[in-house]
């Protein structure tokens, strides 16, 4: 499972508890009791974290991802600082406490402490945590594969059909299990309709860095290798419906999106990206990411070209499926 699964994964369970919670909540309000006590657990849920290592960390991108343990569970908790945002500067410059560091002519720096409200951390929680889930998050090199369609039937294949990729996070978003009052937009048909929803990565205060993932109702598409001219009427729909979506919610028009599809994807259900233009997403680069409008026009000329095509995509070191190529010789 890829960062990007894992945290939807991890932040599902977060909010399965959550939804639990307010259950309860409610029952306590009809029996005339207090929430206290779920106010302080939320608060309070690091308190037992022992940390083990830093798996890794980044100072541009502002994150860190800690392996650790509750009790004798193991766990990954990932910390990201907040963006700052326009409509709270007026707040940041008068309630910050500022401690001068540095003063030389016109030039001067400070530390400065914000107000309790604009200093969040945003804290996702893998709990218990997989061996898998510690290796994703590791820091690692990354090589690039080159894999032919006879290389995906032989080689990449046979070991996604052998993982235990589980999907039913992703079920229960389209069967409103789960994450229902965080949909934007949704076409029911079970053909060529989908869900659009922010991604995690995504807080949703501000359009600059706008982040939304359409899945399609359509089950048993993996990934790039499975989409056929069969499957134009569902791409259109997506691309045209989720753009007029997003300009109807956002106010952002679709000459400000980038519309793509990873290979290899973060799991193995046709989902779409949606990012603001100008928005260094993860997994944006060109070795992963495949435009929508591309992926539509190519299989337009060939039914069958991501059949055949030699595709190209980066794997960690750690990666099984990179240890797959290097057994067959094709690293």
């Amino acid at each position: 499972m890829s960062e990007t699964a894992a945290k939807r994964e991890a932040n599902w369970v977060e909010s399965e508890n959550s939804s639990r919670k307010v259950k309860r909540a409610k029952a306590d309000e009809d029996n005339g009791q207090e929430e206290v006590g779920k106010e302080s657990e939320a608060e309070n849920i690091l308190h037992g974290f022992k940390t083990c290592k830093v798996l890794s960390d980044s100072a541009r991108e502002k994150n860190i991802f800690i392996h650790g343990k509750f009790a004798d569970k193991e766990a990954v908790v990932i910390l990201e600082k907040t963006p700052i945002r326009e409509d709270t500067l007026a707040d940041l410059f008068s309630g910050s406490v500022l401690k001068l560091e540095m003063k030389n002519d016109i030039y001067s720096t400070y530390r400065l402490q914000a107000p309790h409200h604009l200093n969040e951390i945003k804290t996702t929680v893998v709990c218990p945590a997989t061996e898998k889930h510690i290796k994703k998050y590791q820091r690692q090199e990354s090589f690039l594969v080159e894999e032919t369609g006879e290389d995906y039937e032989s080689i990449t294949l046979p070991y996604i059909q052998q993982q235990s990729f589980s999907l039913q996070w992703v079920y229960n978003i389209l069967e409103k299990n789960a994450e229902a009052d965080r949909i934007v937009f949704e076409d029911p048909d079970p053909k060529v309709g989908f869900v659009l929803l922010p991604d995690f990565k995504w807080d949703q205060k501000q359009v600059d860095d706008l982040y939304l993932i359409a899945i399609a109702h359509c089950r048993g598409i993996r990934s790039l290798r499975d989409l056929k001219s069969e499957h134009l009427p569902l791409l259109q729909n997506i691309f045209e419906k989720g753009k007029e979506a997003i300009m109807q919610r956002y106010n952002l028009p679709a000459s400000k999106l980038r519309v793509y599809l990873h290979y290899q994807p973060s799991y193995y259900h046709l989902h779409v990206h949606f990012t603001k233009l100008g928005y260094e997403a993860p997994g944006c680069g060109v070795e992963r990411a495949h435009l929508l409008a591309d992926v539509i026009q190519n299989l337009q000329s060939d039914f069958q070209y991501y059949k055949t095509r030699t595709l190209y995509f980066p794997l960690r070191a750690e990666d099984g499926l990179l240890s797959k190529f290097k057994e067959s010789g094709k690293l």
